[in-house]
């Protein structure tokens, strides 16, 4: 589904200076796959998914998505892209004056679909999430990991194959955590390809799953038994 080949991202500081984000770097994602991305802070995690997200362009290399090259498509093209992928990220991104319900409804809202389908689809989302119950609670009274439930919410409702969780229980307390870790686990059961960055060790050695790790911008280890080493 996914694969990247000889990935390279530099950024470009000054006529002198310049820094390599990630360097050379091949890997492939297979469809409803667990895939969990680790590495210590600015081994360049976030940068992989800003790079397929398209949010960064490629220096060299080529990201490719069910067989397109990401660098050659037109802008439209890419948001048809972008819709077949659910981001979460470790802030939540709500917003502070819409209720859960609200916040899930307005990501439909701006890609067009009819008001039905929005009060019918809502509902379901927020019983797989937990969240049922508090629909009409703005996030300010919600907790921590509640928040991250919504985010998760709001990345499921347009129904992406896949989703991607960028440091999703970076603020969350550990009982939290794991909800979400769960939620992320029971999503993926359901047929959606799953790609988590995280540098939570606990987290990573009960998933045992695919573990690919980066130092430095680079991929030193591609294990398939989930094991966390740095």
């Amino acid at each position: 589904m996914i694969k990247f080949q000889n990935v390279t991202k530099t950024y470009h500081l000054s006529d002198c200076h310049s820094l390599t984000a990630v360097e050379n770097i091949s890997f492939e994602i297979f469809p409803k796959e667990f895939l969990t991305i680790i590495g210590k802070s600015g081994a360049g995690k976030t940068t992989l998914i800003k790079l397929l997200i398209g949010e960064e362009k490629l220096t060299n290399g080529e990201i490719y998505f069910d067989e397109i090259k990401i660098s050659e498509i037109e802008q439209n093209h890419l948001q048809k892209i972008r819709r077949k992928i659910g981001v979460v990220y470790q802030d939540y991104r709500l917003f502070p004056s819409k209720t859960v319900f609200e916040n899930v409804s307005y990501i439909l809202e701006v890609i067009g679909e009819p008001e039905d389908k929005i009060k019918k689809e809502i509902p379901q989302v927020l019983e797989l999430v937990g969240l049922e119950r508090l629909a009409n609670h703005f996030p300010y009274e919600i907790s921590g990991g509640e928040q991250q439930r919504l985010a998760i919410a709001r990345a499921l409702i347009h129904r992406p194959e896949i989703i991607i969780a960028d440091e999703p229980t970076g603020n969350l307390d550990v009982y939290n955590a794991a909800e979400v870790v769960n939620l992320l686990k029971k999503i993926n059961s359901l047929g959606t390809t799953l790609i988590l960055a995280t540098h939570n060790k606990e987290i990573v050695e009960n998933l045992k799953t695919r573990v690919i790790t980066l130092s430095e911008g680079k991929l030193i280890r591609d294990d398939l038994n989930g094991n966390f080493i740095l």
